[in-house]
């Protein structure tokens, strides 16, 4: 999937959750790319926030220490 797909996708995710309490908003964040992202997308969301230039939502950035790396699929 394509950086700029992801990244627009977690910072949607964290503008939903802006309503809610800042540790609320940051869980349901976290909670919500656990369940429906893929271990692929979520590698690479992880991959995207260690970068200076990654344009995610603080919350997201916040989010992602909550959601584990999936470890490389290897065949």
């Amino acid at each position: 999937m394509h950086d700029a797909d992801l990244i627009r996708m977690a910072n949607q995710i964290a503008t939903f959750f802006k309503a809610y309490p800042h540790d609320e908003a940051v869980r349901e964040t976290a909670n919500h790319i656990k369940s429906f992202w893929d271990p692929r997308m979520r590698r690479q969301i992880h991959e995207i926030g260690q970068r200076a230039d990654h344009g995610l939502d603080p919350v997201v950035i916040e989010a992602l220490t909550q959601v584990p790396v999936p470890a490389p699929v290897t065949s």
